[in-house]
């Protein structure tokens, strides 16, 4: 399991390194083809002699076709803490990069007016309270009339409402954090002036991290909702990490016509920052029974790509049509069978018709 995702997160790698090898042209002209499984003929054979090479069967095997798109680390959680009302700081709690929890005191602005008004607020909420339950007292033994008693009841919704808005109002005075996290920056300190939507503090969740990714059209259509990925981070370059897809987009970007993608990876070390530059490798499909050959085995003569293989002695070009890549290794989709004999080394000095010997 360990090798096939090391070769799986590697397979970018191979699709940065493909170009096209250049070779030996041929003496005499452009190779003409042959109609028969790629095969390209000779127009003059060359002088008679054997050059030596080495071959490998060709069989069937597994490719994966990988796609690896750049993305930034990004806190799962980023919030900017504001304040909600006016007033001086009159008391500050953490400091830069201290971990805080879900509704942790951090910030108090100063609310003496209000608590006054508080004070006031619930005494007449408790007045009025008292003389509705009186009331009803005496509406029940029928001594009072029933608007009587309504009115009773209205001076108390309207008290307890006036309540309800003071204490909001003087709660907004007590900043708690809104989720678990660090503290990535602290704007404020104590006995500063602050207004409504003032920043007091940046809280990051660093225990999980995401990566978003901008995908191509045409590649969009194999991603899904929790499957895997492999990450490569620059900044630890000898560790591969997974990570699953939480969110792929569905609207392009109307300016880049990509489509968002959202990895999540698990930051239990929490070494990994926000910002740093990020690889992902997403696996589109996997090929059963691909024929395969390394990128080192493609020659390139006047511009076509081909390989030999080696029959009776004697190498054979073949025009070829390439499909997945995976790391150092190509899938032909045309020009070659399986079992026959793939010339690996020697061939780039070789032409249609060369007579080989196989070491």
């Amino acid at each position: 399991m360990k090798t096939q995702v090391l070769r799986y997160g590697l397979l970018i790698l191979a699709l940065l390194a493909f170009v096209p090898l250049s070779g030996c042209g041929s003496p005499n002209g452009n190779a003409q083809a042959n109609t028969d499984h790629g095969a390209v003929t000779k127009t003059v054979l060359p002088m008679n002699k054997v050059t030596k090479v080495r071959v490998v069967t060709v069989e069937p095997t597994v490719m994966r076709d990988v796609l690896l798109a750049p993305g930034s680390v990004l806190p799962w959680q980023d919030v900017r803490v504001s304040a909600s009302m006016a007033g001086n700081v009159e008391w500050i709690g953490p400091e830069e990069g201290q971990t805080v929890a879900k509704d942790d005191l951090i910030a108090k602005i100063n609310v003496s007016a209000l608590k006054a008004a508080l004070e006031q607020a619930e005494a007449g909420f408790k007045l009025t309270d008292e003389l509705y339950q009186r009331r009803q007292t005496l509406f029940q033994k029928k001594i009072i009339s029933r608007e009587v008693l309504d009115q009773a009841r209205t001076e108390r919704t309207v008290a307890e409402g006036k309540l309800r808005q003071i204490r909001v109002q003087y709660e907004e005075g007590f900043v708690h954090a809104p989720i678990n996290g660090k503290v990535n920056k602290r704007y404020v300190d104590r006995g500063e002036f602050v207004g409504p939507g003032t920043p007091m503090f940046d809280l990051v969740d660093i225990r999980r991290m995401k990566i978003e990714v901008n995908v191509p059209e045409l590649d969009v259509q194999y991603l899904k909702v929790g499957q895997k990925a492999l990450v490569r981070v620059d900044a630890f370059q000898g560790r591969l990490l997974t990570g699953v897809v939480r969110f792929v987009a569905y609207a392009a970007d109307p300016a880049t016509k990509t489509f968002r993608v959202t990895v999540a990876i698990e930051n239990a070390r929490q070494d990994l920052r926000a910002g740093m530059i990020a690889r992902v490798g997403l696996l589109k499909r996997e090929v059963p029974d691909a024929l395969s050959v390394p990128l080192s085995a493609i020659v390139d003569k006047n511009g076509e790509r081909l390989i030999f293989v080696e029959e009776d002695g004697v190498a054979h070009a073949r025009r070829i049509s390439i499909g997945v890549i995976e790391q150092d290794r190509v899938q032909i989709t045309d020009g070659l069978k399986a079992g026959e004999k793939l010339i690996v080394v020697g061939q780039s000095t070789l032409e249609e018709g060369v007579k080989v010997q196989v070491q």
